[in-house]
């Protein structure tokens, strides 16, 4: 597959080779990072430039200031050491400004080419036909200024700022770089014969058997089969704690096995682990575009033509109003205006912030999907959560069985078992496990019929057969009085309780405990603490679900909740004035994740879940929204802080540059120490972008 590259600030340019962007004029990157030290071939050829440019400026800047030279020798010395710092040092500058013209995509490169172009073709001309001068272009002395030193510095300041730009994007793409990092090379095999060799990590392939030894990484994601051991698993979820692995765990590849050696099934690999889905996920949020981005667009669309006006308005105003030399010093003011006004901090404002934003993140276990989730995260005040595998563990157990009839509690688990052997609930699996764990042998069914968020029914030997909640046995008009007594007590326990029917009647009963996660309860606190209001949807019954809320103090509990009607409920709120976050982990919460305005999956959960979601949580720990709200409102407040600092720069800047202090000072800004200025704007919002890399979330 031919590798894509593309423009940070316009993700919607893409091209099959390397080159720059027809809008904004930057370089184009590679849409997937790799794990090489590959040479940055464009920062290495800005950096010589850089170096020539400052090498051959450096005595023009001593001719001029000290006159070292007389006049007549002095100009063409200029011009020798000029003309390779402006042509072949600035020559890219010039390329990419004839480029936005073709295009009509007017950008800093433009008024760069612009402004460079007119002061060394001015003082070309200057030097080989002086005479063509009015005297409203000469000095006191009859003599025709020459702005070479202007054209020179300011191209070598130009480039200066692009190479401090270009080490700035490497630097955003650290994370990227280290999660790659993190994969390790080869894998040990364990071969049919059981003996074990290594192979490079990607000759692994599904299903094989591999061994982990003490202090080796995992090599990719999969199952524990023989053996135990704590593992490291900081690198992806930035948790510090092991957590051990028994057989049947699941493994994520790139985590750091502790002190015990076991085997391992191989169930994904390459693209589809984990941390190959979190590499491909980062890089595209990193190039998405925030909708705050959209007023930098705005603002920069009409910016360029405009101060292209202010410098023309520049120039005749001090031609015509001010006295001789006033053209000269007309032409200096307006490539002044043109230089200071370059926008190139503008442009940085909003996708350096992302970048930076986005990889912090992935560094903390946060997984972002795009800007628009990581802008919006900062509104949300409503977090609405499910229940099963998210303020709870997700792992339930089956604690209690209890026999309405004539048969034993063993003969109800195994009819319970023979029905929810074919379930997707998630609270089927506990049901299944005990009746397999006490030896009982499934039962044939046929007829089977799963009705969502209500409960199955089949026919099992002959009879009607039913399992399910109270909202199941509404429908099937079966009295529940006697059984809701005797399970009142483990509903208030917030245990999930489930009823079996045959033939019309309630035979057994059966609860399910699924135990609230230790992390979940400092995750509600810190969520308030955020004036975050946290709503509960689950389809439990009332009593369950509040015995939970209560526990958890949740400002809501929506209890006996469909699948289809979650939709609704975020509707509701969101129609109340609500930015509203959903959180959630199964597949049935998939179109709730998508109505919300930030849907956060669980990273335990399923990919469905994972690919409707804006944010996810890769270690399935609520406190991650917290740090996502804290994640999202940083970098928002760094994006408007560049944006300021952008739009007050240029504001300032231009009215300085056109000469505004002339009449009351008798000074005017030199081009160069614009062009100087133009450079630190950028600097400054690269600088305040990188400082998120060190936030605390």
């Amino acid at each position: 597959m031919a590798k894509e590259y593309t423009c940070p600030m316009h993700p919607q340019i893409v091209q099959l080779k390397p080159g720059s962007c027809p809008i904004c004029g930057m370089r184009l990157e590679p849409k997937t990072q790799e794990n090489e030290d590959e040479d940055d071939n464009e920062l290495k050829d800005m950096s010589h430039r850089f170096w020539l440019g400052l090498f051959l400026s450096l005595p023009i800047l001593l001719i001029v200031n000290f006159r070292l030279l007389p006049n007549i020798y002095g100009s063409w010395v200029q011009l020798a050491l000029a003309t390779p710092v402006v042509l072949w040092s600035g020559w890219p500058f010039f390329v990419k400004g004839w480029h936005s013209l073709i295009s009509r995509h007017l950008n800093m490169f433009t008024l760069i080419s612009l402004g460079v172009g007119a002061a060394f073709i001015y003082s070309l001309i200057a030097v080989f036909w002086p005479s063509i001068f009015p005297p409203s272009f000469r000095n006191e002395n009859n003599q025709v200024d020459l702005y070479f030193e202007a054209a020179s510095v300011i191209t070598v300041l130009v480039i200066l700022g692009q190479v401090l730009e270009l080490k700035a994007r490497i630097k955003t793409s650290q994370a990227i770089k280290k999660l790659l990092g993190l994969a390790p090379t080869t894998a040990r095999l364990v071969l049919p014969d059981k003996t074990e060799k290594d192979i490079p990590l990607e000759n692994v392939k599904k299903g094989d058997i591999l061994r982990v030894r003490p202090g080796e990484k995992i090599p990719t994601d999969g199952v524990v089969l023989v053996g135990s051991s704590s593992i490291d698993e900081s690198m992806i979820t930035g948790e510090p704690f092991p957590v051990l692995k028994s057989p049947n765990d699941k493994v994520t590849g790139a985590t750091l096995n502790g002190s015990s050696s076991f085997l391992m099934k191989a169930e994904r690999v390459g693209s589809e682990t984990l941390l190959a889905r979190i590499v491909h996920m980062v890089s595209e949020a990193q190039r998405s575009r925030a909708p705050i981005q959209k007023l930098a667009d705005l603002v920069s669309s009409y910016f360029v033509p405009a101060v292209v006006l202010a410098a023309i308005l520049t120039f005749l105003v001090w031609g015509l109003l001010v006295p001789t030399p006033s053209f000269s010093l007309g032409l200096v003011n307006a490539v002044t205006v043109l230089i200071i006004a370059c926008p190139c901090a503008l442009g940085l404002a909003t996708p350096m912030s992302i970048m930076v934003g986005v990889g912090r993140g992935a560094l903390s276990g946060l997984l972002i999907k795009n800007a628009e989730a990581l802008e919006t995260m900062a509104k949300v005040d409503t977090v609405v959560v499910d229940k099963t595998g998210t303020l709870t563990e997700g792992k339930p157990k089956l604690t209690k069985v209890i026999s309405l009839s004539e048969q034993s509690e063993s003969e109800i688990l195994q009819i319970a078992a023979s029905l929810e052997i074919a379930s997707e609930h998630p609270l089927a699996f506990p049901i299944v496990t005990a009746a397999k764990n006490k030896g009982l042998s499934l039962i044939p069914i046929q007829d089977f019929q799963s009705l969502r968020g209500k409960g199955i029914t089949a026919k099992v030997q002959g009879k009607q057969v039913a399992i399910g909640n109270q909202k199941l046995f509404a429908g099937l008009r079966i009295d529940l009085s006697v059984a809701q007594a005797k399970s009142e007590n483990f509903r208030k326990q917030a245990q999930t309780v489930f009823y079996l029917a045959s033939d019309a009647k309630i035979i057994g009963i059966l609860s399910v405990a699924d135990v609230i996660k230790e992390s979940t309860p400092e995750a509600i606190e810190m969520l308030h603490q955020d004036r975050m209001r946290i709503v509960m949807m689950t389809g439990d019954n009332k009593t369950t679900a509040t015995a939970v809320g209560q526990a958890l103090k949740l400002d809501e509990i929506q209890a006996e909740i469909l699948p289809e009607e979650k939709n609704r409920i975020i509707r509701r709120l969101q129609s109340e004035g609500h930015v509203v976050a959903m959180a959630g982990d199964g597949i049935n919460d998939a179109p709730a994740l998508a109505q919300a305005n930030v849907g956060i999956a669980m990273g335990t959960g399923t990919d469905i879940a994972m690919e409707s979601a804006g944010i996810t949580l890769i270690k399935g720990d609520l406190r991650g929204i917290a740090r996502a709200k804290r994640l999202s409102h940083y970098t928002l407040r760094n994006i408007k802080q560049n944006l300021w600092f952008a739009f007050a720069y240029n504001v300032l800047g231009i009215p300085i540059a056109a000469g505004i202090f002339y009449p009351l000072f008798g000074i005017f800004l030199s081009p160069i120490i614009a062009s100087a200025a133009m450079a630190f704007s950028s600097v400054s919002v690269i600088a305040n972008s990188l400082r998120l890399r060190r936030i605390k979330i």
